[in-house]
């Protein structure tokens, strides 16, 4: 008699993970097939380090870089803010019982050929030097108003609507010089780019808000990082999920998507069949669904000593606003080291990414790797973009079927260093497999104790 399941996962990337641990929870029977023996997909931590280099193609050092269970590298690390999406589903969902955090040990934006501390609080704004005096004193009202800002109270709008006045009218109403505008837009509240300026500013007031608001938990930066980094997050969903009945098929060849009248009706795996309602799916599983709209150049660097100009951070998070390198997207920074165990002690692993715009993509990253020399080792990665052609409830093709296809692709990893944009995917997959918003309940209660005892 053939399985059957109501949601069947292809892939363990984080989002994979994050989604059928969701949907476990939900009481529903969910199998997770992946094609390789190790969880994480596109998202995974390699280790021991030896893996990284034949990964690469990249020879090996003569001296080994300390024993290689010691090393647990993530090919796509991103921060988490601590009062962000991610953290409310981790607190939701209770896996912070399998997870450990550390706090990430400064947040900094590149301006003038040097790394500058981004400037979250009204202290922080007082000693920056980043802007002059008058607009420290105008960045500290913006803050203020950010973080009394409260979308259902009118009465902390100040005479100004959230959904039709711009983010430039906003900046200029607090008379933000260029400085200011390009550190606050790029550095706190995440913008990748500068269409952001042009839009209603309720978004960006709210992205400045959760960036104080995270940093506020902690004094040194608003991001948190997983102990042994990303790959500790698809494990933690995977024992959710196990715990709630879900069943596991790692190592398995997905050799084919079975359709019923444009509806996904099974998976066909190493020759079984495995009957499902809806299908969750990496991108990489589905390549007829998904089109190219960009790629993403990262580097992984290792390094022997901390970034110049950050304290001796032993983690930090770096932004180089596009205008700074004559670009049209920012490039991002994050460094860890054995602080997290993901690095062999004294040896710092800083991996930069940022949406390639030429044909030439590591010439684009040039300014980046200009602030970390002297580098002892570079990985250097080009992957295309990857977004579904469709939603998985209509389907381009919908007048020829009565049923929508249920098939829910996940878009491939941004260039960013944050989560942020990920959470976004996360619960605009879960509204379409679902039809109801995510949302948290009693998340209050247990975020302070996931973030009691980070320091």
């Amino acid at each position: 008699r053939m399985q059957e399941y109501d949601i069947i996962v292809l892939g363990t990337g984080i989002k994979e993970c994050i989604l059928s641990g969701l949907m476990s929870l939900n009481g529903k029977k969910v199998l997770h097939i992946d094609r390789n023996s190790y969880y994480g997909g596109e998202s995974a931590s390699i280790s021991p380090l030896e893996q990284l280099y034949k990964r690469f193609k990249v020879p090996r050092p003569a001296e080994p870089l300390g024993r290689g269970k010691e090393w647990n590298i993530d090919l796509i690390p991103k921060f988490f803010l601590a009062s962000g999406e991610l953290v409310k589903i981790l607190v939701h969902t209770e896996v912070t019982r399998y997870v450990d955090f550390k706090v990430i040990q400064g947040s900094y934006v590149y301006k003038g050929g040097k790394v500058h501390k981004v400037p979250g609080t009204e202290e922080e704004a007082h000693a920056s030097d980043l802007m002059g005096m008058f607009d420290r004193r105008r960045f500290r009202k913006l803050l203020l108003f950010a973080l009394n800002f409260d979308v259902r109270n009118p009465g902390t709008y100040q005479d100004m609507d959230p959904n039709s006045m711009s983010v430039r009218d906003l900046f200029s109403h607090f008379d933000l010089g260029l400085d200011a505008m390009e550190f606050t837009g790029h550095a706190i509240a995440l913008h990748s780019s500068d269409s952001y300026l042009d839009q209603p500013f309720l978004e960006t007031i709210n992205r400045i808000k959760l960036y104080s608001e995270s940093l506020s938990r902690h004094s040194a930066s608003p991001y948190i990082y997983p102990v042994y980094g990303m790959g500790e997050l698809p494990q933690g969903f995977a024992r959710l999920n196990a715990e709630y009945g879900g069943t596991f098929l790692l190592n398995r060849a997905v050799n084919e998507v079975v359709m019923d009248n444009g509806r996904v009706k099974a998976v066909r795996s190493d020759g079984k069949l495995f009957l499902c309602k809806q299908l969750i799916c990496d991108p990489k599983y589905v390549p007829n669904r998904v089109r190219k709209v960009g790629r993403v150049i990262r580097v992984i660097c290792l390094l022997n000593h901390p970034v110049k100009n950050t304290h001796e951070a032993q983690s930090c998070q770096i932004i180089i606003p596009h205008t700074q390198a004559n670009r049209k997207s920012d490039i991002y920074i994050s460094v860890v080291s054995g602080a997290h165990n993901v690095a062999a002690d004294g040896v710092y692993i800083a991996t930069v990414s940022t949406a390639a715009e030429t044909g030439n993509p590591e010439r684009e990253v040039q300014p980046a790797l200009e602030l970390l020399e002297p580098i002892m080792q570079k990985f250097v990665s080009v992957r295309h973009l990857l977004v579904p052609n469709d939603d998985g409830k209509r389907s381009q093709v919908m007048i020829l079927f009565l049923h929508p296809p249920q098939i829910f692709v996940s878009r491939s990893y941004d260039a960013t260093n944050h989560f942020e944009a990920e959470c976004e995917d996360i619960k605009d997959m879960y509204r379409r497999i679902t039809g109801a918003e995510l949302c948290f309940r009693g998340a209050k209660r247990h975020q302070s104790l996931i973030m009691g005892d980070m320091q």
